[in-house]
């Protein structure tokens, strides 16, 4: 036992050097160079943005890559980007957008062939399909003539001006032979945004340095690092101690955790996403072939609703999140859109009824045995549910007890699961190995990329390829009324149509939105000297759909070769706690030496 605690004493001494050591690479900015640091506990999925759809990885490919169009700082609506003017037939069926004039970081022209090629690998290769497939599903051909762009559609498209698609360098992309295998690790980047990526050190950190050539002009920074924690404790440690500068994303514990401290910002906004239940009613692959093992039960709509009555949505607020979130009555789609926001009024609200949930039940033949636990009406399997959350997430094991004790009292037995980030997306996005899980999507201006998530089109194929979903739904009224939303110019007109396609997902039930969390955010008064949130009254930071936030961002130079506080000369206090953290856990696990990325990967966009 004692050579055992032995061994462990040395692996553990050995994580920690090398966990600081690589925290020093990260962060080892020269005096007078400015550096902006940012705390992410959860780590990139793919640096390539055909692949990538953790909220993490978009935000960093915001940073490196130019796209048609960008929010308006002020007023969200779209703006030029890449494309500096556009115009459209007037049966809406051809747009033709003029690139601009300017260079890859590279030194190459940026132009129309690059951005018809990339939507045509998307088109075309259906692993180019799994971060943004359905924004081309409407093209029926892309060319390039010069710098014009000339994008074709089968059907009007209300959203083509929100295109949420990268677009992507030809001469550094089409020699990438399996698209669905490659990380996009080459460095350094070949970029047209503010920021050209440098280094990238797998579940540790990103570097980019400030590009140059970018269009707008070089940010005011000279470099921003992304640095990735094992938990959130540790980085807001790390933050306290001034190891990074600003971190986002945060749950109300480790928000709370940074009042009173003087150097330290809050930021509390309305947020631009919505947490809810993913429910396995029957998921099948685009070729309608069932796949997975989730509980026949819920592919009752009965089943479906019976729970969502039996959730108390207003306590999940106020005790889960502490009241920093607002209950979810309707829409997937959060408020802070208020166009397109749908919630549910009268009759259609499902309120928390804990006896309507039961007599639903009891009326649909799902009875009671001597255990309390109901039976299928057959009798021959109890409903006893699994609720599938990811590992080391504390608010998600709070939500799962609640969750538990809430249908209990209905006759339905809760267990949690909990898995790693990549399990879980591949057991509730891929494979249907679940039953209830956690879920959320962060929406942008334009709906449709959220609504999208939900067509038939996104489930995966029969390989287990592209695919995107977030619910396994294939519903032709839902269908029918996404097309009808695509071809309405109108924005009042197509707001309502979408808010009819909010309500079919509110009835039907493939999801159960549960709340809406506030944005909650905070950064160091002593290293960030100015920062414009997105949309710039009241708006957000690092958790904004734009990179606007991170190119107005200046921050104080570095005094000396050193890292972190206000000096550049901070320790590695929080990073080394994550190391520490992590060799407890592998005394636990018995020398389990392969750490994974353990945070949400539900934070999807």
């Amino acid at each position: 036992m004692r050579k055992w605690f032995a061994r462990l004493a040395v692996l553990g001494v050995a994580l920690l050097v090398a966990g600081q050591g690589q925290v020093a690479l990260a962060q080892e900015p020269g005096a007078g160079k400015k550096v902006l640091r940012v705390g992410a506990t959860q780590a990139v999925d793919s640096m390539n943005p055909f692949l990538a759809v953790r909220i993490v990885s978009t935000q960093v490919h915001r940073w490196m890559y130019g796209f048609l169009t960008v929010p308006d700082s002020k007023t969200l609506q779209p703006s030029p980007d890449l494309a500096e003017s556009w115009t459209a037939s007037d049966d809406g069926l051809t747009w033709t957008f003029k690139i601009r004039q300017t260079n890859w970081s590279d030194g190459k022209p940026v132009t129309a062939e690059d951005a018809a090629w990339t939507f045509n690998k998307i088109m075309t290769d259906d692993a180019a399909k799994t971060a943004n497939g359905p924004a081309v599903e409407n093209f029926e051909s892309v060319t390039a003539n010069g710098q014009d762009l000339v994008i074709k559609l089968k059907a009007p498209q209300a959203s083509m001006l929100d295109n949420p698609i990268p677009i992507m360098p030809k001469h550094a992309w089409e020699g990438v032979t399996d698209l669905a295998n490659f990380d996009g690790d080459k460095y350094p980047s070949v970029s047209s945004g503010p920021y050209i990526a440098t280094e990238h050190k797998k579940d540790q950190y990103i570097k980019l340095k400030a590009n140059p050539s970018y269009w707008r002009g070089a940010p005011k920074i000279d470099e921003l690092q992304v640095i990735f924690y094992d938990n959130p404790q540790a980085a807001i440690a790390g933050l306290k101690k001034g190891d990074i500068d600003l971190i986002g994303r945060l749950n109300p514990p480790e928000f709370e955790a940074m009042k009173g401290d003087p150097n330290i910002e809050q930021w509390d906004t309305q947020g631009r996403r919505a947490a809810y239940l993913q429910i396995n009613h029957g998921a099948t692959t685009t070729d309608n072939k069932p796949v997975g093992d989730g509980h026949p039960a819920l592919k009752d709509v009965k089943v479906r609703q019976a729970l969502h009555h039996a959730i108390d949505k207003q306590k999940l607020v106020d005790e889960v999140w502490g009241g920093l979130a607002r209950p979810a009555d309707g829409s997937i789609v959060p408020p802070m859109f208020k166009d397109f926001f749908w919630e549910a009024t009268g009759d259609t609200k499902v309120t928390h009824d804990v006896a309507k949930a039961n007599q639903i039940l009891d009326d649909a033949g799902y009875k009671k045995g001597s255990d309390g636990v109901r039976t299928m009406p057959d009798g021959k399997r109890k409903l006893e549910f699994r609720f599938t959350i990811h590992t080391d997430t504390p608010i998600e094991d709070k939500l799962a007890e609640y969750l538990a004790g809430f249908f209990k009292e209905i006759g339905i037995t809760l267990t949690t699961v909990k898995l790693d980030s990549s399990k879980f997306s591949d057991e509730t996005g891929v494979a249907a190995t679940f039953d209830i899980a956690i879920s959320g999507w962060s929406v942008n201006p334009d709906p449709e990329e959220i609504l999208a998530t939900h067509l038939c089109s996104r489930r995966p194929t029969p390989a287990g390829e592209g695919g995107g979903t977030e619910s396994f739904y294939c519903d032709p009224t839902f269908e029918k009324l996404y097309q009808e939303q695509l071809k309405e110019l109108d924005r009042t007109k197509r707001a309502g149509i979408i808010k009819q396609m909010l309500e079919r997902l509110y009835t039907d039930a493939p999801v159960i939105a549960i709340y809406y969390p506030n944005n909650l955010e905070g950064y160091r008064k002593d290293r960030v000297t100015a920062i414009t949130p997105i949309p710039e009254e009241k708006g957000l930071l690092y958790g904004g759909s734009s990179y606007w936030p991170f190119y107005t961002v200046d921050v104080a130079a570095s005094s000396t070769g050193g890292s972190g506080g206000t000096d550049g000369g901070g320790s590695n206090t929080g990073l080394i706690a994550g190391v520490v953290g992590g060799v407890v856990v592998l005394g636990l696990a018995a020398f389990l030496l392969t750490r994974r990325r353990r945070s949400a990967a539900d934070d999807r966009e």
